[in-house]
């Protein structure tokens, strides 16, 4: 079970705060969904892009707001398979718009990229140097939270293993 510890929040009310989740599973996780955001983005033409920037900025919420399947609650599909959640610190479920909140930072590059010539130096400039801003911040802050986990007050954390049925 993981405990829980109380700490002053970004706000100045208390909030929960959760362990650190592992960061190889974040990295594999990660991985996930920067693949499933280049396939859009590399197969569909003009339109990936943007179809990529927005898998990323909603993936938190996206499958569950499909599916109404609550496996997928505050899930990426990357997350679900590597056993992680997001939480978010406040209460409460993480809805559409703390998804892209919490996203937001690592859209700026794909986002980037849909300005002709300007925009495809820009893009992979700027989308670096904030993914080694995001990378650098889940490494070195006790939570493991990121610039969007700041801003949008989230955490990803290890999800509950789903226990067998008293019938297996």
């Amino acid at each position: 079970m993981i405990a829980y510890i109380w700490y002053q929040g970004m706000e100045g009310g208390d909030v929960l705060n959760y362990p650190k989740a592992d960061l190889g599973k974040r990295f594999v996780a990660a991985l996930i969904d920067g693949v499933i955001a280049g396939i859009l983005t590399i197969l569909i033409p003009i339109l990936g892009g943007l179809l990529g920037a927005a898998y990323t900025l909603t993936k938190d919420a996206l499958m569950f707001q499909l599916t109404k399947d609550a496996q997928w609650k505050n899930r990426s599909i990357g997350k679900k398979l590597m056993s992680l959640q997001v939480v978010n610190l406040g209460g409460g479920d993480v809805d559409m718009t703390v998804s892209i909140k919490r996203n937001a930072t690592l859209s700026i590059g794909s986002l980037l990229a849909a300005i002709p010539l300007a925009g495809w130096v820009l893009s992979p400039i700027v989308g670096g140097i904030i993914g080694i801003i995001e990378v650098v911040l889940v490494f070195t802050d006790p939570a493991g939270r990121r610039l969007g986990d700041k801003w949008a007050n989230t955490q990803v954390v290890g999800a509950p293993e789903p226990q067998p049925s008293a019938g297996s």
